[in-house]
């Protein structure tokens, strides 16, 4: 008992101590705390006079005169905030947080977890093919012997009064089910690699997209830079010849001898010169020795490749060219500049980039019928019976000026219905080089290539021209070149002969020509396709095949192509024989004939291609290679719309570039 006693006074005493000595900490911490909350919220005074606050600097100041806290301050005031990073994470660490992270733009573009089943139901799918080939080698035979084991795991899983029949077919069923899950699994793959495709392939063309774009404007700047090269070289040729022409004066010249007018000569030779073959309306206005220096056509160097990456039958660009029927077109290059021309008695210069005109060629009186683009020279033949000749090299238009920076592209989509501004007034007016003038009628056929120009009218002639003295060097009648080809040749092939149809008030006399040195293709009215000599001045042979009046006519190195009212277009074989100039035909017959359902109004061909106007409302395209026939216009876009078209009467094709202008003054660029 007394033990006892002992040991509850014991417990006592270290109880009372416990309380007191917390009693006492608890203190000391009240305190601590009144005097700081006194001296940040009491009056604001010395607080040096504070015995606590100068106790704790004290302090403060013993821990900072250690030379370890200062070395370990001095260095993080050092350290960089890369270093301190490093000095909080481990090499491994940083290593690992750089190659998992990921912006922002690829977080936003992670595709929605809709997919029915896990990445391991698609894993697990893909093993049956595995057990599908052992399935394959037991049918044929190769029988492995199962163990004892696996017997005793088909003996545990049958029932004990079910017989082993039933066991067997509740294991094939549960095979059945679960390869037709693994089935629905590989087919829900497949369709998402599908839809997966199907993005890739959109991201592809919208990449194509801006990828063509980049290269139409590539193609831009390159023809800037050869324009500009072109200008180079004009200059670097006009200040040699004005070098070469001050050399010329500082030699001494010989004056001209004078005529004498009392001298019978002179009056001859003065006679001769007044009834020259020039006319003084041509002579009058060809310009002077020195004005005449024209510049040289610009021919490009590089070759537009955009439109070859369309797929054929793409319409690239629609606008309305006029507010009548089109009854010429033409242009240099795809991509390049096309000149129109229409029975409202306009010829408008285009930007095929753009879709904008560059401007009005204005000088003509009535209609031009007929026109020719090469390079930058243009050739026009008009109702007026007149031909101007045109240099687009020397039109003031920047084609810079049409575009839009990002900037301004929300303002244009505003006014998406706005059409392009209209060319400046001024922007042809250098443009005009001479003008022919001897056709009596309307001129409704020319060709022009190199110095030799060839003309055809309504006044049942053909003229040749001299590009260069600017004046008609031959003449050749029609009717009577016939007559003496018929003659000449003892037959009636050269006979002007009636179609075997009515005659048709809107045929042309002359529907179209075309010209290579000295020989010369003429379709005319009666359906015959005469082939000239210009240096005789004579026909050389007649194509007869033609029911009606001939409206197309063009040749390459081995084929003559022919269009016609009589709903055909012909093809003959030709030979061009080098040593003498001369066209000479290998069998005279014709090689093909395509015909169709309406006249042919144009037609005109490349190394691939022949295109034709057949009065509807597509263009009729022949592809020489595979043979194969298809149409391509508006018409076949339209029909889902139900819209009608205007039908197309002008075409013209180069290098699979094909541009169509129909009877509503519309123009279409298609890729062929």
């Amino acid at each position: 008992m007394a033990l006892d006693r002992n040991v509850v006074a014991a417990g006592h005493q270290a109880t009372a101590l416990f309380w007191e000595q917390g009693s006492q900490q608890i203190e000391a911490f009240g305190r601590k705390v009144t005097t700081t909350a006194s001296h940040l919220m009491g009056p604001l005074g010395d607080p040096s006079s504070n015995a606590h606050y100068q106790h704790a600097m004290s302090g403060l100041h013993k821990e900072l005169r250690r030379p370890g806290i200062q070395q370990r301050v001095f260095s993080y005031a050092k350290a960089s905030p890369t270093e301190l990073v490093r000095s909080k994470l481990s090499t491994s660490e940083i290593q690992h947080r750089a190659l998992t992270f990921l912006p922002d733009d690829i977080l936003r573009n992670l595709p929605e977890n809709d997919n029915v089943y896990s990445l391991f139901q698609g894993f697990q799918a893909t093993i049956p093919e595995v057990a599908e080939e052992d399935d394959e080698h037991k049918s044929k035979g190769h029988h492995r012997l199962p163990s004892e084991n696996l017997k005793l795991l088909e003996r545990g899983d049958q029932g004990p009064n079910e017989p082993p029949s039933l066991n067997k077919l509740r294991r094939d069923r549960d095979k059945a089910n679960h390869r037709l899950e693994m089935m629905s699994i590989r087919k829900n793959m497949c369709s998402v690699e599908i839809h997966e495709i199907d993005n890739k392939i959109f991201n592809l063309n919208s990449m194509r997209k801006i990828v063509l774009e980049r290269l139409g404007d590539i193609e831009q700047d390159e023809l800037q830079a050869e324009q500009s090269l072109l200008e180079l070289d004009h200059q670097i040729e006009e200040m040699v010849e004005d070098i070469d022409d001050a050399t010329a004066l500082d030699k001494p010249v010989t004056p001209p001898t004078e005529l004498d007018p009392e001298d019978p000569a002179s009056d001859h030779e003065v006679q001769i010169m007044n009834e020259s073959f020039m006319s003084a309306s041509i002579y009058n206005k060809l310009p002077s020795p020195r004005s005449s220096r024209r510049q040289k056509p610009a021919r490009r160097k590089s070759i537009p490749i955009r439109h070859e990456h369309f797929e054929p039958g793409s319409n690239i660009r629609e606008f309305q060219a006029h507010n009548d029927m089109i009854t010429a077109l033409d242009f240099d290059v795809p991509f390049g500049t096309m000149v129109t021309s229409a029975l409202d008695d306009t010829v408008r210069v285009w930007d095929l980039n753009l879709g904008r005109c560059i401007g009005l060629l204005e000088g003509h009186h009535a209609s031009v019928r007929c026109l020719q683009v090469e390079d930058s020279i243009v050739a026009t033949g008009s109702m007026d019976a007149s031909i101007r000749l045109w240099d687009l090299s020397k039109a003031d238009y920047a084609p810079r000026e049409n575009r839009f920076t990002k900037g301004d592209q929300d303002a244009e989509e505003d006014n998406v219905d706005d059409q392009p501004p209209p060319p400046h007034p001024s922007s042809m007016q250098d443009c005009p080089l001479f003008s022919l003038e001897a056709h009596v009628d309307e001129v409704t056929a020319l060709h022009f290539r190199g110095d030799t120009l060839v003309s055809g009218s309504a006044d049942k002639t053909l003229r040749q021209w001299d590009l260069v003295k600017g004046r008609c060097v031959q003449t050749l009648d029609v009717l009577w070149a016939a007559a003496q080809a018929s003659a000449t040749m003892n037959s009636s092939d050269g006979l002007w002969r009636a179609t075997g149809r009515l005659p048709d008030v809107s045929a042309d006399f002359v529907g179209a020509l075309q010209c290579f040195d000295a020989a010369l293709a003429c379709g005319t009215a009666d359906g015959m396709v005469r082939l000239w000599d210009l240096r005789s001045g004579q026909v050389h042979r007649s194509l007869v095949g033609h029911t009606g009046p001939v409206t197309c006519v063009q040749f390459d190195d081995v084929h003559l192509v022919t269009g016609s009212l009589d709903r055909s277009i012909r093809n003959s074989i030709i030979d061009w024989v080098p040593g003498t100039q001369i066209w000479d035909l290998r069998t005279g017959s014709i090689y093909d004939a395509y015909a169709y359902d309406n006249p042919i109004t144009s037609m005109v061909f490349d190394s691939r291609r022949i295109v034709a106007a057949a009065g509807e409302n597509v263009v009729k395209i022949y592809d020489k290679s595979d043979g194969r026939h298809w149409d391509c216009g508006a018409g076949l876009v339209a029909e889902a719309d139900g819209q009608r078209p205007a039908i197309v009467e002008k075409v013209s094709i180069k290098d699979g570039f094909l541009t169509e202008g129909r009877k509503d003054g519309v123009v279409g660029v298609w890729v062929g």
